[in-house]
C-alpha cells in the first residue's frame, strides 16, 4: 500500500518561490522497483492537469509547457521524497497541487495522463497573489 503526503504549500506573492514535498510510504525507491511520480494541480472549476513527472528508476523528467523553466521536479531516494521547486510563481499557478505515482516507466507522450496514476496524495494548496 503506497501512501503519499504533500507538504510545503502556502501563499506567496507573484515572482516568489515555494518548494513542495511529497513523502512516500509503503514502498522504497530502488532499482528493483521503480515508479513514475508526478505533480498535478487543479484550480476550482478546472480539470486536474499534469505539471511535471520523474521516473525514479532513471531520473528522466517531464514538464508542462506552462511551467518549463520555472519549476523543477526532483527526488531524494534515501528519504523516499519527491520535490517540486517552484520559482517565478504566477497567479495562474494558484491551485491545489497533488502528488501521484504508479509502478512503471514515465513516457514522454503520456506522463501527464492522470488516468495512469494509481496512487494520489490529498494535495496541498498553493496561492499566488498579484
Amino acid at each position: 500500500q503506497v501512501q503519499l503526503q504533500e507538504s510545503g504549500g502556502g501563499s506567496v506573492q507573484a515572482g516568489g518561490s515555494l518548494r513542495l514535498s511529497c513523502e512516500a510510504s509503503g514502498y522504497t525507491y530502488s532499482y528493483t522497483y521503480s515508479y513514475c511520480m508526478g505533480w498535478f494541480r487543479q484550480a476550482p472549476g478546472k480539470e486536474r492537469e499534469g505539471v511535471a513527472a520523474i521516473y525514479t528508476g532513471g531520473g528522466s523528467t517531464y514538464y508542462a509547457d506552462s511551467v518549463k523553466g520555472r519549476f523543477t521536479i526532483s527526488q531524494d531516494n534515501a528519504k523516499n521524497t519527491l520535490y517540486l521547486q517552484m520559482n517565478s510563481l504566477k497567479p495562474e499557478d494558484t491551485a491545489r497541487y497533488y502528488c501521484a505515482a504508479y509502478g512503471g516507466h514515465c513516457y514522454s507522450g503520456s506522463w501527464y495522463d492522470k488516468g495512469l496514476f494509481r496512487y494520489w496524495g490529498q494535495g496541498t494548496q498553493v496561492t499566488v497573489s498579484s
